[in-house]
């Protein structure tokens, strides 16, 4: 693709604010709410985590593309992410390893990216104002269009999505022959979960978004997992019962990101649409049983109630994000279900958190 043949594009916000550059490739037009990621590598797992879905992403980093992309390193099947934002965008790249230049793996994926963005100005403004609705669109002279689709299009808070992106079938991961099987409820799962798990000697059935837990209890499991998502936790009161019963009858459960605020929603406490969320791999988590500090990898726009959480007599808070005291990790006192909300198989990104795997295996091993 060159230079001169890219056509200038825009990002409108739902207040009416714009931003201009220009496109990568693709024309057209791409809804979602505009969020942003602080990364330094990794892009490509943010572009196919599927707890990105329906996301405009702005990445803060100025390079995206140098390095390509490779096949294995996706964490799902296609790219999830509603469109990109960035500012220099490398049309070639430099990486041995890489099967293809991000521009064709967009082509692809069919995903509309823009870029030459003052994106440092993007960011400062969505800090201020929050994260909210925009479109990306090279119909520049159509703005007055694009602001009434834009007005049409559902907010974030209360909108399921983990139907757009769970398995429609459920699968196997794994040996199996593996000393251990888990059933996974997929409310957006990635990849590196299940790799984490099946080289600890993990064989995993990855069951749908809306199953039962008759369902999941009917691979006769050893432990249960609640995987990462998008959207809004609340609406999941299917993956919220089968967290209870879990719960109730004191099999191991772990919960990751989503699959946290489901396990907090299911013992009585509320979650809520954060102002901006955390998404990146480099925010600061304290361990409070350890008092150890972790790197982590994070990717969430909504998070659990800190003073219900302290009140709730059966749920000791075990981790905080120790930029703004968000809880970002719980157990269930006297049961065997613990979460965190960030994402311990997170590649490329932190390995601190690779142990909250191992303390899964180890709450199997003595149940």
């Amino acid at each position: 693709m060159k230079y001169t043949q890219r056509k200038k594009a825009l990002i409108l916000l739902a207040d009416g604010t714009i931003f201009y550059g220009k496109s990568i490739g693709k024309e057209g037009t791409a809804f979602g709410e505009v969020c942003f990621n602080t990364g330094t590598t990794g892009y490509q797992e943010i572009f196919t985590d599927p707890s990105y879905y329906g996301q405009l992403m702005v990445t803060t980093n100025a390079h995206i593309g140098n390095y390509g992309t490779k096949e294995d390193e996706n964490e799902s099947d296609t790219v999830k992410i509603a469109g990109l934002i960035c500012k220099n965008f490398s049309f070639e790249y430099s990486r041995p390893a890489g099967d293809a230049a991000l521009e064709d793996y967009f082509e692809k994926h069919n995903t509309l990216a823009i870029a030459d963005v003052d994106t440092r100005a993007l960011v400062s403004y969505i800090r201020d104002h929050g994260a909210m609705n925009a479109v990306i669109s090279t119909e520049v002279d159509n703005i007055e269009g694009l602001k009434k689709q834009l007005a049409e299009q559902p907010e974030m808070k209360g909108l399921e999505l983990a139907s757009k992106v769970s398995t429609k079938e459920p699968y196997y991961f794994g040996d199996e022959n593996a000393t251990y099987k888990i059933a996974a409820l997929d409310i957006g799962i990635k990849k590196n979960i299940l790799r984490n798990l099946a080289k600890r000697d993990a064989y995993i059935k990855v069951f749908p978004y809306n199953s039962k837990f008759e369902d999941l209890e009917g691979f006769n499991p050893d432990g249960y997992l609640l995987s990462n998502g998008p959207g809004d936790p609340e609406p999941l009161v299917e993956a919220q019962a089968v967290a209870k019963e879990i719960i109730s009858k004191n099999k191991p459960l772990f919960g990751i990101c989503l699959g946290h605020q489901v396990i907090a929603l299911a013992n009585g406490i509320s979650t809520y649409k954060m102002h901006n969320g955390h998404r990146g791999i480099n925010h600061p988590v304290k361990n409070l049983i350890t008092g150890k500090g972790e790197i982590t990898s994070q990717n969430h726009g909504f998070a659990i109630n800190r003073e219900e959480t302290e009140a709730n007599s059966d749920v000791e808070i075990t981790h905080v994000h120790l930029n703004d005291d968000t809880v970002a990790g719980i157990k269930i006192k006297d049961k065997n279900c613990f979460s965190v909300q960030y994402h311990p198989e997170a590649s490329p990104g932190p390995n601190d958190s690779g142990y909250l795997f191992d303390q899964f295996i180890e709450n199997i091993k003595n149940n």
